[in-house]
């Protein structure tokens, strides 16, 4: 063989071999699991922690209930344990909202059989409840091979289910218009999405109707003897909302403070509110500056 026809064979062999390892990249990757951490509340109300955020779920004898933000890749491995817990294949699913850039849709939860719902506003954002032909499938969730929610909830969605009484109920806006808070009445749990995110400051999302006044309205579970299930992080209980509460309203003070004395927002940021409590809440999704920008925004928009 000649050494062009050489190069011209090797050219060839190193571009299938590429094309091969992106294709088992993009297999494997439709395909990916991950370990899902179980917390076990009671018997029949686990927690399962996902990449995308926490799942509450009530299992037993009436099939399972799961109310949360669940990846797409942890749904196999939960059902596996699930399928250990209950012999009955129902599943209802109950998905709390996100940003659509960190939506997962219904997670493959419905190409299992599963009844899916979403508050409503939430699934608007995501296509679907028109009043007509539903838009179509987000890119994102395309890409992820999820469908949205086929199911929507307007004020209250209730469920009786292996000997616990669970209610949804839909809140004023606070993270977003869609915010609901579920309690579990018999184990006294209490899961409040993105409103109660557990792993650092809040985001009040004004591009979903989110609001400062609905947010601190929905941090009122702040007794200690309640099971509060965060979006994110272990499971806490009323003290931590508590404390979460009083934070962001010693943030607004301050804030608002600093505007009525006429300092502009780069001079409330340099002053740094929020500097004492950092520490503990400086590590989530919402960094301490963004979180100032949303209180400075909340605040001077009310003034």
């Amino acid at each position: 063989m000649s050494d062009e026809k050489l190069r011209q064979f090797s050219s060839r062999v190193a571009a299938a071999v590429g094309l091969a390892a992106l294709l088992a990249v993009f297999v494997n990757g439709a395909n990916a699991q991950e370990q899902v951490k179980v917390t076990e509340i009671t018997p029949n109300v686990l927690v399962f922690a996902t990449s995308a955020g926490n799942v509450v779920a009530s299992v037993g004898p009436d099939g399972a209930l799961l109310v949360g933000t669940p990846s797409a890749a942890s749904t196999e491995p939960i059902q596996r344990i699930l399928t250990q817990r209950t012999k009955n294949p129902k599943r209802y699913v109950v998905i709390f909202p996100e940003s659509i850039a960190e939506s997962q849709g219904d997670a493959g939860w419905g190409a299992r059989g599963a009844f899916v719902v979403m508050q409503e506003k939430a699934l608007e954002r995501l296509g679907g409840h028109n009043m007509g032909k539903p838009g179509p499938l987000p890119t994102r969730l395309a890409q992820l091979g999820v469908e949205r929610p086929p199911v929507s909830f307007s004020e209250v969605i209730s469920f009786d289910l292996n000997g616990e009484a669970i209610h949804i109920v839909h809140q004023k806006p606070g993270y977003s218009d869609a915010d609901a808070v579920t309690h579990f009445h018999v184990a006294n749990v209490i899961y409040m999405g993105e409103a109660f995110p557990g792993d650092g400051y809040p985001h009040i999302d004004a591009a979903q109707g989110g609001t400062l006044e609905g947010l601190l309205d929905q941090l009122a579970w702040t007794d200690p003897k309640q099971n509060i299930v965060p979006a994110r992080g272990p499971v806490t209980n009323g003290t931590s909302v508590k404390a979460f509460a009083d934070m962001i309203v010693t943030v607004r003070d301050r804030v608002k403070q600093m505007i009525s004395a006429e300092r502009t927002e780069q001079e409330i940021l340099a002053a740094r509110p929020t500097a004492e409590f950092d520490a503990q809440y400086g590590d989530g999704r919402v960094s301490a500056d963004e979180f100032v920008r949303e209180i400075y925004d909340a605040v001077a928009k009310k003034k």
